[in-house]
């Protein structure tokens, strides 16, 4: 989470998960169960994922199981190497062991001054784990928040594509709306008109029995 976290945030929006190295897990047993004494003597075991499929994919992680037991009962550690001081400094149990291996390895006596002075002063120790767990926390929180903000800027997205095609609507129903409407008034103006030629029918009507009263009246006088 720390690598993850330090490249993204130099890498930015061109972040890629192939920008991270891999991350290698080492489990480091002082008593190893019995499988580990079936493999011919071999103390270090390397392995990663493998797909049943035949899908060749590299994983980000791999894993490295350390059995020291079995390392301290094999006969080739005595190859000179730096793994092998590490190792014999990890298995080392006493006194007498640890001044061999410093003659041997004489840049280990430093490390063993090291930590016979964090024996004296365990409170050390604990500042290294509380600093540790400090950055674990500062970047599990930076991580989370980061995984929250690409969430919102997600929604926020999918909102804002749901606005564009709400407006989209919006606007169309105002244009039918306009449409229905110019009708209405079409046919307001037909009504009003219509209701003119009705009153201009009734004034003629009107005019014509006048007439005819007129006339009749006429009529009866000769």
């Amino acid at each position: 989470m720390r690598q993850y976290a330090r490249v993204r945030g130099v890498k930015g929006n061109t972040f890629t998960y192939r920008d991270i190295k891999k991350v290698y897990v080492i489990v480091i047993f002082e008593q190893s169960m019995k499988i580990f004494y079936e493999t011919g003597g071999h103390y270090i075991h390397h392995g990663k994922t493998v797909f049943d499929t035949g899908l060749k994919l590299e994983l980000l992680q791999e894993c490295f199981l350390v059995a020291l037991d079995v390392f301290r009962k094999t006969s080739y550690p005595k190859d000179r190497s730096e793994q092998t001081a590490w190792l014999s400094l990890l298995a080392t149990e006493n006194l007498e062991e640890a001044e061999v291996l410093v003659r041997e390895y004489p840049w280990l006596e430093e490390i063993y001054k090291e930590i016979a002075m964090l024996r004296q002063q365990p409170e050390e120790v604990l500042g290294m784990f509380s600093e540790a767990l400090r950055i674990l926390d500062e970047n599990t929180a930076k991580f989370m928040i980061e995984e929250l903000q690409k969430k919102v800027e997600e929604k926020d997205t999918e909102l804002s594509k749901k606005d564009v095609e709400l407006n989209k609507k919006n606007a169309e129903i105002n244009k039918r709306d306009a449409v229905i409407e110019e009708k209405n008034l079409m046919l307001d103006k037909k009504e009003a008109l219509l209701n003119e030629q009705n009153s201009t029918i009734d004034k003629i009507n009107a005019e014509n029995e006048a007439l005819k009263r007129q006339l009749k009246e006429i009529s009866e006088h000769r």
